[in-house]
């Protein structure tokens, strides 16, 4: 059974999540994919409800979302298996099936093709409405030191080196699982 939400009524929740890693799942076809994020922004933009996910060139998930520019936003909620945000996280979904191998439970949605997880219970359903590349020269030296070091493999999935694009996704439909 859903519950459904005002998402800036969790606003406090989903920001902090986001800083220890909530998932974002997308679907292109047979293919599912969860990735741990731990950037993202809630808010207002041309008076639609987004949330805004930065994901690194090289990563499958941004393969999936140019693919489909559809991805739901999963928030853990009380007691949760961290163990889910570390795979995520460290995995490809070129090379493994992350939600067979943690045995995630996915629900459809009701918007989009991207499920929702019953594990992270807090979702989001969004479809981008606008993408950006970020602009390296605009980002300080001080950052692009820390956050994207010239010294580290791009084709690892721990890598550093490949900027990010934002994806601004509308906020569809929201609910509790």
């Amino acid at each position: 059974m859903k519950t459904y939400i005002d998402p800036f009524d969790y606003a406090k929740e989903i920001t902090r999540s986001v800083g220890k890693g909530v998932l974002v799942t997308t679907r292109n076809g047979p293919t599912v994919d969860c990735m741990t994020i731990g950037w993202g922004m809630l808010g207002i933009e041309w008076g639609e409800p987004i949330f805004t996910v930065f994901i690194r060139e090289g990563r499958f998930t941004r393969e999936q979302l140019d693919a489909t520019g559809e991805f739901t936003v999963n928030v853990p909620m009380g007691d949760y298996d961290r163990r889910i945000v570390g795979y995520c996280g460290s995995k490809s979904g070129r090379d493994t099936d992350k939600v067979s191998d943690l045995g995630l439970t996915l629900m459809e949605s009701e918007e989009i093709s991207a499920p929702a997880v019953r594990e992270f219970p807090l979702t989001l359903e969004c479809r981008v409405i606008y993408r950006q590349m970020q602009d390296r020269d605009a980002i300080p030296e001080s950052i692009r030191k820390t956050m994207y070091p010239e010294d580290v493999d791009s084709s690892n999935p721990m890598a550093n080196r490949d900027y990010h694009v934002a994806y601004y996704g509308k906020i569809v439909k929201s609910y509790i699982l």
